[in-house]
């Protein structure tokens, strides 16, 4: 575990493929469901979209998806500038919101994105084999139930250790609040089932990087949520998982955090 006092970031400089700097289109809110297969209800078809930010050309790239926060029940898709102009294709993803459904179907949703993107992103430049997850808050929890428990990909004949990485800013590894709202059980009342990531610890995940706020500044438990999910992972033979504590900041950390983010992507994937 890292405790990171404030720091400065040198500017990333533009980059280049074949000698040319890269320049970027954003293709914006494509239906993420199989239409053949799902009925498309009007809530579906405003909320299941996402939007890709990808580099021209002809070389293959890393990709990042974002799941927004909100707590489950409120945002929307978002690109993080922070993510633009590096080198990589950023998938931000829309789901449905509670009340206007039950939050287990936020994974749901979640896990069609993320299944979208492995068969379709390389016609816009992705490399399948470089798919990152990452979010903030509830964002961050939907990336890590989605990876976590293999059986919302195998679904979609998808080996969840195929992802390449798994970053979550500040995410639940408890079952989430919204979750546990909908059966009666207080916010402070912390609860580990199936639909807590804590559940599905194992040794063959994909690595991962943890991310919160300082843990007198965070939400709830939200630091000690994740330190313990970093310790289990450990015990359980994980070799590659690091968490970050950043200190002075709050559950709203994603400024000083979107550089550990670009640096663990290039380092995993090999990108200057």
């Amino acid at each position: 575990m890292k405790k990171l006092a404030i720091y400065m970031f040198l500017a990333v400089l533009p980059l280049y493929a074949n000698g040319q700097a890269l320049s970027y289109k954003t293709i914006e809110n494509v239906y993420y469901y199989d239409s053949q297969t799902v009925e498309q209800a009007t809530y579906m078809k405003d909320k299941n979209l996402l939007d890709i930010y990808y580099p021209e050309g002809n070389q293959k790239v890393p990709v990042v998806i974002w799941f927004h926060g909100g707590g489950l029940t409120a945002g929307q898709k978002e690109i993080p500038t922070a993510l633009k102009e590096k080198g990589f294709c950023v998938i931000g993803v829309g789901y449905r919101l509670s009340p206007n459904i039950k939050a287990e179907t936020c994974i749901a949703d979640a896990t069609a994105a993320i299944a979208w993107v492995f068969r379709n992103i390389e016609r816009y430049n992705g490399d399948p084999n470089q798919i990152f997850v990452s979010g903030h808050s509830a964002g961050g929890y939907l990336a890590l139930m989605a990876v976590m428990d293999k059986s919302w990909l195998q679904k979609y004949n998808l080996d969840s250790d195929l992802v390449a990485g798994l970053i979550p800013f500040s995410g639940h590894t408890i079952t989430h609040f919204t979750i546990r709202k909908e059966q009666g059980i207080l916010g402070e009342q912390p609860i580990v089932d199936k639909l807590a990531p804590l559940y599905h610890v194992r040794k063959n995940a994909p690595p991962t990087l943890l991310i919160t706020g300082d843990r007198e500044k965070e939400m709830l438990g939200r630091y000690e949520e994740n330190a313990y999910f970093y310790r289990m992972m450990k015990v359980t033979g994980h070799q590659d998982i690091t968490l970050y504590e950043m200190d002075g900041y709050g559950h709203n950390m994603t400024h000083p955090a979107f550089p550990l983010l670009v640096d663990f992507v290039k380092s995993k994937s090999n990108v200057d």
